[in-house]
Protein backbone atom coordinates (compact mmCIF):
# COMPACT_ATOMS: atom_id res chain seq x y z
CA UNK A 1 0.00 0.00 0.00
CA UNK A 2 1.28 3.19 -0.95
CA UNK A 3 -0.13 6.94 -0.84
CA UNK A 4 -1.17 7.97 -4.50
CA UNK A 5 0.66 11.25 -4.47
CA UNK A 6 3.99 8.96 -4.11
CA UNK A 7 3.54 7.29 -7.13
CA UNK A 8 5.02 8.82 -10.25
CA UNK A 9 2.91 8.82 -13.59
CA UNK A 10 4.89 7.51 -16.56
CA UNK A 11 5.73 11.15 -18.74
CA UNK A 12 5.28 9.25 -21.95
CA UNK A 13 2.16 7.48 -21.03
CA UNK A 14 0.44 7.07 -24.41
CA UNK A 15 -3.21 6.65 -23.27
CA UNK A 16 -5.22 9.44 -22.01
CA UNK A 17 -7.79 10.17 -19.05
CA UNK A 18 -10.63 12.83 -19.22
CA UNK A 19 -11.79 14.60 -16.68
CA UNK A 20 -15.67 12.61 -17.05
CA UNK A 21 -13.32 8.84 -16.90
CA UNK A 22 -11.44 9.89 -13.74
CA UNK A 23 -14.82 10.69 -11.97
CA UNK A 24 -16.35 7.38 -13.42
CA UNK A 25 -13.45 5.21 -11.83
CA UNK A 26 -13.60 7.71 -8.64
CA UNK A 27 -17.13 6.36 -8.52
CA UNK A 28 -16.59 2.69 -8.98
CA UNK A 29 -13.76 3.27 -6.24
CA UNK A 30 -16.22 4.60 -4.02
CA UNK A 31 -18.73 1.98 -4.71
CA UNK A 32 -16.90 -0.97 -4.90
CA UNK A 33 -14.01 -0.49 -2.97
CA UNK A 34 -9.98 -0.05 -5.00
CA UNK A 35 -9.62 -3.99 -5.87
CA UNK A 36 -7.57 -3.47 -8.93
CA UNK A 37 -3.94 -2.69 -7.67
CA UNK A 38 -1.85 -0.41 -9.32
CA UNK A 39 1.82 -1.77 -10.72
CA UNK A 40 4.94 0.01 -10.38
CA UNK A 41 8.18 -0.10 -10.96
CA UNK A 42 11.14 0.14 -8.53
CA UNK A 43 11.21 3.50 -8.85
CA UNK A 44 7.35 3.92 -8.05
CA UNK A 45 7.17 5.10 -11.46
CA UNK A 46 3.33 3.93 -12.69
CA UNK A 47 3.21 0.80 -15.04
CA UNK A 48 -0.70 0.61 -14.73
CA UNK A 49 -2.92 1.91 -12.86
CA UNK A 50 -2.87 6.12 -14.13
CA UNK A 51 -6.79 7.00 -14.15
CA UNK A 52 -7.24 4.26 -10.72
CA UNK A 53 -4.27 6.82 -9.53
CA UNK A 54 -5.81 10.40 -10.85
CA UNK A 55 -9.58 8.93 -9.16
CA UNK A 56 -7.39 8.17 -5.57
CA UNK A 57 -5.97 11.51 -5.34
CA UNK A 58 -9.76 12.95 -6.35
CA UNK A 59 -11.00 10.68 -3.78
CA UNK A 60 -7.92 11.90 -0.79
CA UNK A 61 -7.69 8.33 -0.28
CA UNK A 62 -4.54 7.95 1.65
CA UNK A 63 -2.95 4.38 0.41
CA UNK A 64 -3.69 2.07 -2.71
CA UNK A 65 -2.84 -1.59 -2.93
CA UNK A 66 0.46 -1.46 -5.29
CA UNK A 67 2.35 -4.49 -6.89
CA UNK A 68 5.51 -3.93 -7.54
CA UNK A 69 7.33 -5.07 -11.33
CA UNK A 70 10.95 -5.00 -10.66
CA UNK A 71 11.61 -8.11 -13.09
CA UNK A 72 10.85 -5.91 -16.27
CA UNK A 73 13.70 -4.55 -18.25
CA UNK A 74 13.32 -0.74 -19.35
CA UNK A 75 11.97 -2.07 -22.64
CA UNK A 76 9.36 -4.53 -21.12
CA UNK A 77 8.38 -1.79 -18.74
CA UNK A 78 7.29 0.43 -22.02
CA UNK A 79 5.75 -2.31 -24.30
CA UNK A 80 3.69 -3.09 -21.31
CA UNK A 81 2.29 -0.28 -20.22
CA UNK A 82 1.50 0.11 -24.12
CA UNK A 83 -0.21 -3.42 -24.05
CA UNK A 84 -1.92 -2.96 -20.99
CA UNK A 85 -4.28 -0.28 -22.43
CA UNK A 86 -4.22 -1.92 -25.89
CA UNK A 87 -5.18 -5.02 -24.92
CA UNK A 88 -7.95 -3.96 -22.76
CA UNK A 89 -9.89 -2.70 -25.72
CA UNK A 90 -9.33 -5.58 -27.98
CA UNK A 91 -11.43 -8.42 -28.85
CA UNK A 92 -14.14 -10.12 -27.00
CA UNK A 93 -17.09 -8.06 -27.53
CA UNK A 94 -20.34 -8.96 -25.45
CA UNK A 95 -22.87 -11.54 -24.82
CA UNK A 96 -25.20 -9.22 -25.62
CA UNK A 97 -28.26 -11.46 -24.23
CA UNK A 98 -25.91 -12.03 -21.10
CA UNK A 99 -25.32 -8.48 -20.69
CA UNK A 100 -29.27 -7.77 -21.12
CA UNK A 101 -30.00 -10.12 -17.97
CA UNK A 102 -27.25 -8.47 -15.96
CA UNK A 103 -27.42 -4.63 -16.42
CA UNK A 104 -31.77 -5.25 -15.86
CA UNK A 105 -30.79 -6.79 -12.85
CA UNK A 106 -28.49 -3.75 -12.01
CA UNK A 107 -30.98 -1.35 -13.35
CA UNK A 108 -33.69 -2.99 -11.21
CA UNK A 109 -31.25 -2.74 -8.00
CA UNK A 110 -30.90 0.24 -5.33
CA UNK A 111 -27.38 1.14 -7.05
CA UNK A 112 -26.98 3.77 -9.26
CA UNK A 113 -26.81 1.63 -12.47
CA UNK A 114 -24.38 4.16 -14.30
CA UNK A 115 -21.36 3.00 -12.01
CA UNK A 116 -20.84 0.38 -13.99
CA UNK A 117 -19.89 2.60 -17.34
CA UNK A 118 -22.80 2.23 -19.47
CA UNK A 119 -24.55 5.55 -20.30
CA UNK A 120 -28.06 5.77 -20.14
CA UNK A 121 -28.68 5.71 -23.68
CA UNK A 122 -26.61 2.90 -23.88
CA UNK A 123 -28.27 1.38 -20.91
CA UNK A 124 -31.85 2.10 -22.97
CA UNK A 125 -31.05 0.80 -26.02
CA UNK A 126 -29.46 -2.42 -24.82
CA UNK A 127 -32.74 -3.31 -22.75
CA UNK A 128 -34.88 -2.20 -25.91
CA UNK A 129 -33.62 -4.94 -27.85
CA UNK A 130 -32.52 -2.25 -30.30
CA UNK A 131 -29.80 -3.86 -32.64
CA UNK A 132 -27.37 -2.04 -34.75
CA UNK A 133 -27.31 -5.27 -37.28
CA UNK A 134 -28.34 -4.57 -40.72
CA UNK A 135 -31.43 -5.82 -41.95
CA UNK A 136 -31.53 -9.36 -43.28
CA UNK A 137 -32.19 -7.90 -46.87
CA UNK A 138 -30.06 -5.10 -46.74
CA UNK A 139 -27.96 -4.36 -49.68
CA UNK A 140 -23.99 -5.63 -49.60
CA UNK A 141 -21.42 -3.96 -51.40
CA UNK A 142 -17.84 -4.57 -51.70
CA UNK A 143 -15.54 -2.26 -53.00
CA UNK A 144 -15.96 -1.61 -56.28
CA UNK A 145 -19.21 0.73 -55.75
CA UNK A 146 -19.57 3.43 -58.00
CA UNK A 147 -19.89 6.88 -56.34
CA UNK A 148 -20.56 10.18 -57.79
CA UNK A 149 -18.45 13.43 -56.74
CA UNK A 150 -18.85 17.05 -57.39
CA UNK A 151 -16.47 19.73 -55.96
CA UNK A 152 -18.49 21.91 -53.85
CA UNK A 153 -16.52 24.89 -55.43
CA UNK A 154 -16.34 24.90 -58.69
CA UNK A 155 -19.05 22.57 -59.20
CA UNK A 156 -17.10 20.15 -61.58
CA UNK A 157 -18.41 16.00 -61.26
CA UNK A 158 -17.48 13.02 -61.76
CA UNK A 159 -17.77 9.43 -60.94
CA UNK A 160 -15.72 6.46 -60.58
CA UNK A 161 -15.53 3.54 -58.10
CA UNK A 162 -12.12 2.03 -56.03
CA UNK A 163 -10.43 -0.96 -58.29
CA UNK A 164 -9.27 -3.37 -56.07
CA UNK A 165 -5.91 -5.23 -57.74
CA UNK A 166 -4.57 -8.71 -57.61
Amino acid sequence: MMHPADLIPYARNAKKHDESQVLQIAGSIKEFGFNNPVLIDQDNGIIAGHGRVMAALKLGLESVPTIRLSHLTEVQRRAYILADNKLAELGGGWDEEMLKVELQAVKESDLDHLITGFSEEEFLKLLSGDTTEAPADFESYDENIETEHECPKCGYKWSGGSQVSE
